[in-house]
């Protein structure tokens, strides 16, 4: 038997592992600091990298490199720098005149329009028709009425398409429009989605429908793909009529005898010229997968409302809000946080996952320490046991500062929603947490409306009668262990 000692330096080996090793750590560590915008997701990072050995290096480059700076995803939309500076200049026209004309409808909400128009040129919209859609067999059934009724061209994208009842009906309709000449194209998150089948996959393309995924998950860069995913769910028929929300395409949205827990959950439909801002993030996004360059400005995906509705004047105004790893900022975490801040009398939030970043969090505070009445509504029950955790470990300021708390416990509540006085509403994707402002693909409606206010409000405050409310003195009595387990599930929850 060979004695590899002869020829093997145990010690030297040691040496030399270790020197790499605190090598990879140091890199590491300078890397986080340059690269980690976050100081808490900062602070997180180095905790893992230092604390758990090999692994915490592994972690973070497999899903803590902030690939914002990369430039991973490249909007293609843009046909010449000077056509784009003439559509800005446009938008901007626009949208100025209709601050100024509509100013009393947007009384305290000028600060939001600016913001989204001057970092994303997001237009303020005239809405010919609104609907709130509350829980998913609202919301689809009046998606298939409208599909039916397609006649030029369909744009659908969803984080979870899933192969199932509810999903199938949506995939024949699809065809069964492809085949009578309607152009028809389909995104489907390839993380969210994992669970579609191929073989549905392959009947849509066989059938004429263009589908793409989005980012799609490849072994070698499984976990880094995992971290960018996009979390919208936009729909655009004929470029008039749109949808966007919470609600994914799955039974288990659908509140049925057949679902034994009771989904709630809030969509929106919009008509009108406000179907542009969702139509310009469909297609960035389908150009993205696709590798095509089709131009949101062209007249056939541009709604421009008859010469006869010009000078009407509309009741509901809205803008569209976009973010993600594609973007210079957090849009959508920097127009929550001005409309917290601007809000003067109440601020109402339903939130599924309740992990703000320290601006939220200390915008949220201020509001309700300057007398305006501030309420989130979460689960009872978290569909996630760190998250549930991490979201318990914030409760204790806010309910210090006079936030008040409330736990859904009639099922489980995903809506995303803000009620930010009586005239501005917001209706998305975007969860107020830390994945939804810095790592995903979002999207959501401000909707400047009093009408859809009231009756945002009025739902609201029928899901507090299902709900339990949490009081700053009986949640200082939590046991310490749990609060504990609360408290290092937060130190972690940058990373989550």
């Amino acid at each position: 038997m060979i004695n590899w000692t002869k020829y093997f330096n145990v010690e030297l080996f040691i040496v030399i592992v270790t020197v790499f090793y605190v090598i990879a750590i140091f890199y590491a560590i300078i890397k986080i600091i340059k690269n980690t915008e976050n100081s808490s997701k900062a602070l997180g990072y180095l905790l893992v990298v230092i604390v758990l050995p090999v692994v915490g290096i592994i972690l973070y480059f497999s899903i803590g490199v902030n690939y914002r700076l990369e430039k991973l995803y490249k909007r293609k939309y843009i046909r010449g720098k000077d056509f784009y500076k003439l559509i800005r200049r446009q938008i901007n026209i626009l949208s100025e005149n209709r601050i100024v004309e509509y100013k009393e409808l947007l009384k305290g909400k000028v600060h939001p329009v600016k913001m989204l128009l001057k970092d994303t040129s997001s237009a303020l919209y005239t809405a010919e028709r609104t609907k709130l859609l509350i829980n998913g067999e609202n919301k689809f059934n009046e998606v298939i009425s409208e599909l039916e009724k397609a006649k030029k061209h369909i744009h659908i994208e969803y984080y979870i398409f899933a192969d199932d009842k509810i999903g199938n009906e949506i995939k024949n309709i699809l065809i069964k429009k492809a085949k009578e000449g309607i152009t028809v194209r389909f995104i489907y998150d390839d993380f969210g989605s994992h669970a579609l089948d191929k073989r549905m996959i392959k009947e849509l393309k066989e059938g004429g429908v263009q589908v793409a995924a989005f980012y799609k998950i490849k072994l070698y860069a499984f976990a880094n793909r995992m971290n960018y995913r996009n979390h919208r769910k936009i729909i655009v028929i004929d470029s008039k009529i749109g949808f966007v929300g919470g609600i994914n395409v799955a039974d288990r949205y659908i509140n049925s005898s057949e679902n034994d827990l009771f989904w709630r959950d809030t969509h929106f439909m919009v008509e009108g010229e406000a179907v542009n801002g969702l139509q310009y993030n469909f297609i960035t996004d389908w150009n993205f997968c696709s590798n095509q360059n089709v131009d949101p400005f062209d007249k056939e995906y541009f709604y421009t409302p008859p010469i006869n509705q010009l000078k009407q004047k509309y009741t509901d105004l809205v803008q569209i809000a976009a973010s993600g790893p594609d973007s210079d900022r957090a849009t959508i975490m920097l127009v929550y946080n001005g409309i917290i801040m601007s809000s003067q009398k109440r601020l109402y939030l339903t939130t599924p996952y309740l992990i703000p970043n320290e601006t939220i969090v200390n915008a949220l505070k201020y509001t309700a320490l300057s007398g305006v009445d501030v309420r989130i509504l979460v689960p009872l029950k978290s569909d996630s046991l760190v998250v549930g955790a991490a979201s318990c470990a914030y409760y204790k300021e806010l309910l210090a500062a006079g936030v008040r708390i409330y736990r859904y416990a009639k099922g489980f509540i995903h809506a995303k929603t803000i009620i930010s006085d009586d005239n501005l509403s917001v209706i998305g994707s975007a969860n107020l947490d830390i994945r939804s402002f810095d790592l995903n693909f979002e999207i959501s409606a401000l909707v400047y409306s009093k009408s859809v206010n009231q009756e945002l409000y009025d739902v609201f405050i029928d899901d507090l009668e299902n709900s339990i409310e949490i009081t700053y003195k009986e949640w200082r009595k939590r046991n310490k262990i749990i609060e504990l387990g609360d408290s290092i599930a937060r130190l972690i929850s940058p990373l989550l």
